[in-house]
């Protein structure tokens, strides 16, 4: 985790007057109009938007928090460094995608997806809701994107909380940061993790938990490996689990956690293998 600091801060020197590989997505399906802000009292806007919520992207993946009670992160898997959401959105044609675009291999389903955040009360994992308001907004810094995820009057634990979801990709870095604030009285314990299909290789180290392989997806003209993992301080959480469809992780009573996520495909030129993507992993507990 040092070591991801020490790349953030090195990027952004490095990206202060470069160009922003970075970019954000918000639409109601059918406007064809980028907004920076959408709400619902009802907390689910999921069929109503363009690729079922807010989306940001890096030169690497694309992500997206699902706009339900859900609050699971999906993957947009690239085969080429690039910018692709504003010229295909998430569902680039079966041409784009044999020209080399990317296309959504993930497969989410039920799970948090990769590094999604839900809440703990002692025994059982809850939903984000109900809620009073779900807000989701998005924003185009310098050299960053981000998109978050305010979820209001959540019952918790004989409490009424607010939950914020960030998620932040940056320019020239593979990892987005993703960030839970709980607006509450009391300390809360968050459940996030990882998920995975049958067949699929896992492995856990000491700071981070990755997968790797076909994800039984049917959006896509094709299926490919796909790799993904989370990277997190050990001394964040209470216990780490794996199971029946996901890394379980419950965080020990706080306000607040912050953990690092990435993805990667077969095609890639870099990590395009478990292996790879293992070393790579490893590189930073080093």
């Amino acid at each position: 985790m040092k070591t991801i600091a020490l790349v953030v801060m090195t990027v952004m020197a490095m990206n202060v007057y470069g160009q922003n590989k970075t970019d954000i997505s918000l639409m109601r399906k059918g406007s064809g109009t980028q907004s920076s802000e959408v709400a619902s009292e009802t907390g689910d806007l999921y069929s109503q938007m363009e690729h079922h919520g807010p989306a940001v992207e890096n030169e690497w993946i694309g992500l997206r928090l699902y706009f339900d009670h859900k609050g699971s992160i999906d993957v947009y898997n690239k085969e080429k460094p690039g910018l692709e959401l504003a010229a295909a959105g998430w569902y680039p044609t079966v041409e784009q995608q044999n020209e080399g675009w990317g296309a959504d291999y993930y497969k989410v389903g039920s799970t948090v997806g990769l590094g999604g955040i839900r809440l703990w009360d002692g025994q059982k994992v809850l939903s984000l809701t109900p809620v009073t308001m779900r807000t989701a907004r998005v924003r185009k810094e310098a050299n960053q994107s981000y998109m978050e995820m305010l979820s209001e009057g959540i019952p918790y634990c004989g409490d009424t909380i607010d939950v914020l979801v960030r998620v932040t990709v940056f320019s020239g870095m593979r990892e987005a940061k993703v960030e839970a604030f709980a607006f509450s009285s009391h300390p809360v314990q968050f459940y996030t993790g990882v998920n995975y299909h049958k067949g699929m290789q896992t492995k856990q180290g000491d700071d981070y938990i990755c997968t790797w392989g076909i994800h039984p997806e049917d959006v896509a003209a094709s299926q490919l490996n796909i790799g993904a993992g989370i990277i997190f301080n050990p001394a964040d959480f209470a216990s780490i689990a794996k199971g029946p469809k996901q890394y379980e992780m419950v965080s020990k009573p706080t306000k607040y956690l912050e953990t690092w996520i990435t993805s990667s495909c077969e095609r890639e030129a870099e990590l395009n293998s478990m292996e790879a993507l293992v070393k790579y992993l490893e590189d930073y507990s080093k």
